[in-house]
């Protein structure tokens, strides 16, 4: 498997970043992020790099961004030239536009599914290690990234052939579920390292208020898990599905709606993908058990 690319970063835009800051600091257990360059701008990470989540002020209230790490030396290169070769426009950025994201160069495309991908090059690193006491075990990002985020978009096709066509990722397996008369859910998986993925796409049949449906963080001990299983029980925050194992990817998880509706997940323990990958199937059902909803919130 050639691994070019991990989960960088994640960029949304809400009315008021300052809004989230209880959500991501005393629910999930991430920590404040290096200052970013525009006034109001909040940042967050989960491990040593300056910043995994960047929060902007702005209307969209989603996911208006997200940027993909180049992996290795000549990563970078290689994933431009081939988005450009899939016929997609890439624009590079300014030497301001890096220094501005902490990074040694900076490139982006528009993705089908509604929001800005930037490809870059060597985030820079915080400078004190990572360490929060309501995640004690930290997170599991070295050599896979941030997390994974699963968009839901109308352009499915469009997005499946971008994500493999034009940045190189490879589909994990998928999932078919009836979920209601007539109505099936449809989404498919995309790996570009070993975490089982880091993008997924879920077939809308319509515009949604908001593309993005939930970023996921993972943490290396599960005991972190039901600990912030707790925290998010003790808010007024909608759980929408509780304590749970997939079936796909094995996670440990739950679901948490954050101020903003977009949701959350906090798992640990998934599976890893492996070359080579024989498993790219069908699912009928997103868990083994639990993932149950619990609560719509206030």
């Amino acid at each position: 498997m050639r691994h070019d690319l991990e989960l960088g970063y994640l960029g949304v835009e809400v009315p008021d970043p300052a809004t989230l800051t209880p959500f991501f600091a005393e629910v999930v257990g991430l920590v404040p992020g290096e200052p970013a360059a525009d006034a109001g701008t909040l940042t967050w990470r989960n491990d040593d790099r300056a910043y995994r989540l960047i929060v902007e002020p702005g209307a969209a209230n989603d996911a208006t961004f997200v940027g993909l790490e180049a992996a290795h030396a000549g990563s970078f290169d290689r994933v431009v030239e081939r988005l450009r070769r899939a016929g997609h426009e890439v624009s590079s950025g300014s030497a301001e536009e890096a220094a501005a994201r902490r990074v040694r160069r900076l490139a982006s495309a528009a993705a089908p599914w509604g929001v800005r991908v930037e490809i870059v090059e060597a985030i820079e690193s915080a400078p004190v290690p990572f360490a929060s006491p309501l995640m004690p075990g930290g997170f599991l990002t070295e050599g896979v990234g941030f997390g994974h985020t699963v968009f839901a978009t109308t352009a499915f096709d469009e997005s499946h052939a971008f994500l493999v066509d034009g940045l190189g990722f490879s589909q994990s397996d998928w999932l078919e579920m009836q979920v209601a008369e007539g109505i099936v859910l449809e989404v498919r998986f995309y790996h570009c390292n070993a975490r089982h993925h880091t993008m997924a796409l879920a077939r809308a049949p319509f515009d949604l208020p908001q593309k993005l449906h939930h970023v996921m963080v993972e943490a290396n001990d599960f005991n972190d898990v039901g600990a912030a299983f707790d925290r998010a029980w003790a808010t007024d925050l909608a759980l929408p599905m509780g304590l749970g194992l997939h079936d796909n990817d094995r996670m440990f998880s739950f679901y948490v709606a954050s101020p903003a509706g977009f949701l959350v997940e906090v798992g640990s323990g998934a599976r890893t993908i492996t070359e080579p990958w024989t498993d790219n199937r069908v699912y009928d059902a997103t868990s083994v058990w639990g993932h149950k909803p619990m609560r719509a919130g206030a």
